[in-house]
């Protein structure tokens, strides 16, 4: 198991991915939300079974995998619907990663979550992470790398935490606004340091 775990958070189009691959690079394992949620509701956990029984057998696509734009419809008009699916999904990712992080094999490892502090899961974190970009930075990226409209991204980025209230919770930060060499060298001095906090906390 990992000693120490940094909690790794960004506003959309921030670059968290980027960034994480970085500390990939150093052999640092990384837990990604995002994977975790595809994880808790795969084909055979209880979370897919859950959302079948609850919407029916038309969630499920020709391969009986979830069908996540259907999934999206469905609850973006309804908060109800929304609330259910929050209620059963947000556990079962919390207590995955938890379990990742307990599998983790590097001297520390990372918890990437996109709403690390809205949904207040720093406290499964030593050390808070944040990569910072400026809103336009974030808007332009967005688009370019999803093709929605600034209508939607803006949307996303209202129901997100500010940019000052992620940076209030940051103990380190990684600024992402240049382009993507400037980071390499941010990240391999917090590498060097996130060393010497993980092997101060288990001496």
């Amino acid at each position: 198991m990992s000693s120490y775990v940094i909690g790794v958070s960004g506003g959309i189009g921030s670059g968290k991915t980027t960034v994480t691959d970085c500390f990939k690079q150093f052999d640092i394992d990384v837990i990604d939300a995002d994977v975790v949620a595809r994880q808790v509701v795969e084909p055979g956990t209880q979370g897919l079974q859950a959302i079948t029984e609850k919407f029916g057998p038309q969630i499920l696509d020709k391969q009986g995998e979830l069908n996540r734009s259907q999934l999206r419809q469905l609850i973006f008009s309804n908060a109800e619907h929304k609330n259910w699916l929050n209620n059963l999904l947000h556990p079962a990712i919390r207590t995955e990663m938890a379990k990742q992080i307990q599998d983790a094999k590097s001297s520390y490892c990372l918890l990437s979550v996109p709403l690390l502090i809205e949904n207040k899961l720093y406290e499964m974190v030593d050390r808070v992470l944040i990569v910072d970009v400026s809103e336009s930075q974030q808007l332009a990226r967005t688009i370019l790398r999803d093709k929605s409209n600034t209508e939607q991204i803006q949307a996303i980025m209202k129901s997100q935490a500010t940019r000052e209230q992620r940076l209030a919770f940051a103990d380190d930060v990684i600024d992402n606004n240049g382009p993507t060499e400037n980071l390499q060298q941010q990240v391999s001095l917090l590498h060097h340091r996130y060393l010497d906090l993980a092997k101060n906390k288990t001496s």
